[in-house]
Formats: C-alpha cells, sequence, structure tokens
C-alpha cells in the first residue's frame, strides 16, 4: 500500500467498551497511515494499545499528537513497542512550546500518583519535538507534513499527510463557528483525498455543545465540498452515540453526500484515485 489509513480508534472524549459500541469501536483516537515505508501513527488514544505493531514487527515510526487532552494520550503507556529496545520513535506536538514541552506532559501523566511507570522505564529511543502549529516538513521518503493550528480549548493541530501525489488529512477536536467556514481548514484540505474531520455531533445537537471543541459531520460534509475532497471519514464518535444511532447516521450521511463514511475500528481505507 503506497498510502493508507488504518483506524485504531475512533471514539471520542471517553472509552466506551460495551455490547452497544462492537459495531464502530469503543476505543478513543488513534489511527496509522502507511506512506511508502513510514509508519506514522497519529493520537495516542486507548487504540494505540493494539499489538499489531509489535507482531509486525515495527521498530521504527513517528507519533503525531493532535494535542494531549485525556482521550488522545491516556493510551501511550501501554503502547507496546515503547517497552522494547531497539526500537526508535520521534514523537510530536504543535501546541506545548510555551506549556512546558511533549515530553513534560508525557511525563507528567506518568508520574507518581497517576500512573505507576515512569516515562524513563520506556526502553525505546524517543525523540521528542515541538513544533508550532502551521510548520510542514519533509519527513523523509517522499513524506511531507503539512500542519495548521485548530479550534479546540489549550489548543490542538490539524495534519495532511502528502505522498505520491496523494494526502490523507486528520483534522479532529476542532469546533467550527456556525455560518462561518474555517478558513484553516479549508486550507489544509484543499483537494485531499481522504479528510478525517471531527464529527463527534449533529447539526441538531450542536448548539448545546458551543465551547466544548468539536464539530458535526454536517459541517464536515460542507467543508469537503468546499475544498473538493474526494471522500470524509466521519471521526470522534460520541459515547452517546451506540452501534444503532452510527448505524443511523452513516444511512443519512451517505444520502447527504456519496463521498461520506462512517470510521470504524479495523477499517483501512485508501485513496479512491489510487
Amino acid at each position: 500500500m503506497t498510502l493508507a489509513v488504518k483506524f485504531w480508534g475512533v471514539r471520542g472524549s471517553i472509552a466506551c467498551p460495551s455490547p452497544e459500541h462492537v459495531v464502530y469501536g469503543g476505543n478513543t483516537s488513534c489511527i496509522e497511515i502507511f506512506a511508502g515505508d513510514q509508519r506514522i501513527i497519529l493520537d495516542a488514544g486507548t487504540g494505540i494499545r493494539g499489538q499489531q505493531f509489535v507482531r509486525d514487527g515495527v521498530k521504527r515510526g513517528t507519533l503525531l499528537l493532535t494535542h494531549t487532552h485525556w482521550d488522545h494520550i491516556n493510551g501511550f503507556p501501554f503502547f507496546g513497542p515503547m517497552f522494547m529496545p531497539n526500537h526508535d520513535f520521534s514523537i510530536h506536538a504543535g501546541h506545548l512550546i510555551r506549556a512546558g514541552g511533549i515530553e513534560n506532559i508525557l511525563s507528567s501523566q506518568m508520574a507518581n500518583p497517576l500512573f505507576p511507570v515512569p516515562l524513563e522505564a520506556l526502553q525505546t529511543n524517543m525523540h521528542f519535538v515541538d513544533f508550532e502549529a502551521g510548520d510542514n516538513w519533509g519527513q523523509g521518503g517522499g513524506v511531507k507534513i503539512v500542519t495548521m493550528p485548530l479550534n479546540h480549548p489549550n489548543g490542538a493541530t490539524g495534519y495532511r499527510i502528502e505522498y505520491g501525489g496523494h494526502s490523507i488529512c486528520y483534522v479532529t477536536d476542532t469546533e467550527h463557528v456556525i455560518g462561518k467556514p474555517d478558513q484553516n481548514v479549508l486550507k489544509l484540505i484543499d483537494g485531499a483525498d481522504i479528510v478525517i474531520y471531527d464529527c463527534t455531533y449533529t447539526d441538531a445537537e450542536f448548539g448545546p455543545k458551543i465551547g466544548w471543541g468539536h464539530s458535526t459531520w454536517q459541517e464536515g460534509v460542507r467543508l469537503c465540498k468546499m475544498a473538493n475532497v474526494s471522500q470524509l471519514a466521519i471521526f470522534h464518535h460520541d459515547p452517546d452515540h451506540d452501534d444503532d444511532f452510527m448505524s443511523q447516521l452513516e444511512r443519512v450521511a451517505r444520502q447527504e453526500w456519496s463521498g461520506a463514511i462512517v470510521a470504524r475500528e479495523q477499517m483501512i481505507v485508501t485513496p479512491a484515485r489510487l
């Protein structure tokens, strides 16, 4: 696969392992992008725990964090490769330069009495990289990473991964303003093959949630149409949205726009134009 995304965790806010959350999944945010020989992980929610990385013998990778609210980092201490020597992972964040940096934040969540295993006990070779949301860089192997600040409490970063003339965007934990398309998001996703977007709510649910830092699937559709995106992956499902709710949402979203799909755990998506 020259470029593809696999969903390891698609839920927002809190993990919800229950019989009503089996079809779409109950783990919190984590995806993996395959770009040539690069393995890029975005967010470290509970979905990151999957041991496939160990079974695949993955020894090098990049972890890009949108932000460090609990549901996006609480799987980090359970990520198997971090406990294995002779591995090499770089960990990036774009919102913490003035807040002590990503290494400090991850160390804090693993300090007593919050967690019994300190960051220093992890055996992999970790490289911590703090940048400003809006920075871009070459990842090596023909991969380019473009970033943009998002509208979320305490800050968050959206990512665009480009490889081989195609692109996948990860835009989660961002809140839109009704009737005012987010220009940062539109610039980031312009012409993208796949956009994974924060669709926590429906438009009908959105009003009382303004200020919580999330968006709706309908806004995701509107943005993707404006930006000439090929496919929208509805993501960051509200834990109150069980399988029955999500199944109905998926039917309605597909009727609204044929380019919309609902992300499920273990789903693999490739650009349709490949």
